[in-house]
């Protein structure tokens, strides 16, 4: 069955759905005496992470270590990716052999211990990890990343950490943006949006073209990126005590690729021009949620449904299409009498089903059930929050995880100290499990990886307060992991490793407004990251630096940023000759990007990467990008 129609079928379902539903509701509170608009009088409870437990927390209350980018900074820094904005992360690894195959790493976890949501819904289907490639930075209100196990919340595949990509939704009346760039890549956007008292509707799209460079670093043919996509979302109070949200989110992408030789004799021969490789990609996802509110605000109900669909092909014809279906029930209660939103002790209560599938074999299906119940409590200055959660798994072992984390503010210094402990785990792939179509035997006896945790770090308030620099040091070791080894006739399978990973460092993250013109952000992560038998681990560097400054002036109509990033102590492993685990060559490279306002409404921008044309490489034999430019215009209405 081709992806299309596959993703078509889907897509009509889901629009059906959506519709029935939001016009029953619609016609229901037709029917009430009364319909109140949203109260007037509402509570800043200031910044707010959506990742902060089963129901959002306050920055000031949240005991995790955790990373925001907001939509300000990924324009003032000219970032056209999602990639090119958690590059800059304490904690987070991107690595890859090719820009579509780009894995996101933290905390020296393997891929698929990060989960990836894009508005709350699992970015990709099935068991898989999401590849970071030609995922567009633009119309994303933020990116938020949370560091260490979230299991308790989140299921498997969020050992070691979850990144939530939030995109906009427009504010008060009507929003109208554009924006074209042209020059190593070509890309086009726009975003629509109207905003009322009782809700509204957005829509985001977006273009690229990126037409890439060789990535055998010989000098043959581009391989380049197309991607296309759309989100469509929409929130609306239907009652005074009834909304309504869903999401749907539609992306096509093509991405091109080297091959690898069989017989390589070293570095510059391993990885060969190809015109021929290539890989289409489709990606649908989607939700839907209704919340209640009872006892003016004390107690409130969350229903939601979300789907996933992701498919997989290559020139060749063979096709992968992967699903995630999750239904899920939450129940928040204020235990102090206070609303939800505002309440100093809340108590939440989850229920869970997950369904994913495979179409590499019909036994690649599997489904579990969740109970996760979490305690949030704010006792001024100090607030805490506890979880724990059960799995019941069809394929393997159920598994139980817990956490807590704690933060305290001292309130004469506005120091601010956090700490987190905690265990996740990851659920074996179907491919560990049954073997894949590349040949590989797999091993159905499989124990899920666990991941074990703690951090302690403080929050210091510098330049009168005009910034902070925030320190992590954090452990983690990792049991049961799971590793491929050699298996008679040229074929392999995996087995739980005996021993532990383990993988400790160190997070520092810092900004600051030096003047009113001058500001300045830095990140820098150490990380030891070793496997049970003491070899370190590939593809996760020791040392990775970030420091980056921006300049406003002409009464802030111009703005220019330059970021720096250093990255040393990567190693990875030499396929060909004896087979070494080696150091790849460190590399500093230097990004600049800059603004000026034509108009109140249109804006001239420009950006230049790896500014001096370094020689960068994340994996043996291939080649990183140099430099390249782009220039563009940005109009809002």
């Amino acid at each position: 069955m081709r992806v299309d129609t596959a993703f078509g079928v889907a897509m009509r379902y889901y629009l059906s759905t959506v519709s029935a539903l939001t016009l029953t509701l619609f016609a229901a509170s037709a029917q009430a005496d009364e319909v109140v608009i949203l109260d007037d009088e509402t509570v800043d409870l200031g910044e707010v992470f959506f990742l902060g437990g089963l129901t959002p927390v306050e920055a000031e209350n949240l005991g995790r270590a955790v990373s925001v980018v907001t939509a300000d900074e990924i324009e003032a820094r000219g970032l056209s990716t999602v990639r090119e904005v958690l590059r800059a992360l304490p904690g987070v690894s991107l690595n890859g052999a090719n820009p579509g195959m780009t894995q996101v790493r933290m905390r020296g976890g393997e891929g698929n211990h990060t989960l990836v949501l894009i508005d709350g819904v699992r970015a990709a289907g099935g068991d898989g990890e999401y590849y970071f490639s030609g995922l567009e930075a633009s119309n994303i209100e933020r990116v938020e990343v949370l560091r260490g196990p979230q299991s308790v919340v989140f299921g498997s595949n969020a050992s070691s950490g979850v990144i939530n990509i939030v995109t906009r939704r427009g504010e008060l009346g009507r929003t109208m943006d554009f924006s074209v760039e042209t020059g190593s890549a070509h890309s086009a956007t726009a975003f629509f949006a109207q905003r009322g008292e009782r809700g509204g509707l957005s829509l985001s799209l977006s273009h690229l073209d990126d037409e890439g460079y060789d990535l055998s670093g010989s000098g043959g043919e581009r391989d380049g990126i197309r991607r296309r996509s759309a989100v469509i979302s929409g929130d609306f109070a239907l009652t005074e005590d009834l909304t309504l949200d869903f999401t749907l989110r539609r992306a096509r992408e093509h991405y091109e690729y080297d091959s690898e030789s069989w017989t390589p004799t070293g570095v510059d021969d391993y990885v060969m021009d190809d015109a021929t490789l290539s890989t289409d990609r489709d990606e649908l996802t989607g939700s839907l949620g209704l919340n209640y509110q009872m006892l003016d605000g004390r107690l409130t109900h969350r229903l939601a449904y979300e789907a996933t669909r992701t498919g997989l092909s290559d020139p060749g014809g063979s096709q992968i299409d992967t699903t995630a279906d999750v239904w899920r029930y939450r129940l928040s209660f204020g235990l102090d009498g206070a609303p939800v939103e505002s309440a100093a002790h809340l108590l939440n209560l989850m229920v869970e089903n997950q369904q994913d599938s495979s179409s590499m074999d019909p036994s690649f299906s599997r489904q579990n059930t969740s109970y996760a119940l979490e305690y949030r409590g704010n006792l001024g200055g100090f607030s805490v929050q506890a979880g724990a959660r059960h799995d019941v798994n069809t394929m393997f072992p159920n598994a139980t995880t817990w956490t807590l984390a704690m933060a305290y503010t001292f309130a004469d210094s506005g120091v601010r100290l956090h700490t987190s402990a905690g265990t996740g785990v990851v659920n074996p792939t179907y491919g560990e499990l049954y073997g894949d179509i590349w040949g590989t035997i797999g091993n159905p006896n499989l124990r899920p990886e666990q991941n074990q945790s703690f951090d302690i770090g403080v929050e210091i308030p510098v330049f009168q307060g005009r910034g902070y620099v925030d320190i992590t040091l954090f452990n983690e070791r990792l049991t049961d992991e799971i590793k491929w080894v050699p298996l008679g006739g040229g074929t392999s399978t995996n087995n739980n490793q005996p021993g532990v990973s383990t993988r400790r460092g160190l997070e520092l993250s810092g900004r600051v407004d030096i003047s009113d013109a001058l500001s300045m952000r830095m990140s820098y992560t150490y990380l030891d990251a070793h496997e049970p038998s003491g070899s370190i681990e590939i593809r996760r560097p020791r040392h990775e630096a970030a420091l980056g400054l921006t300049y406003g002036f002409m009464q802030h109509r111009a703005s220019v940023s330059v970021d720096l990033r250093h990255v040393s102590g990567n190693f990875d492993t030499q396929f060909w000759g004896a087979y070494q685990t080696l150091e790849l060559p460190a590399y500093t490279t230097v990004d600049i990007s800059g603004r000026y306002d034509l108009t109140d409404r249109v804006q001239l921008v420009g950006r230049v990467t790896n500014l001096f044309d370094v020689a960068t490489s994340e994996s043996w034999g291939y080649a990183g990008r140099g430099r390249a430019a782009y220039v563009g215009l940005r109009a809002r209405f």
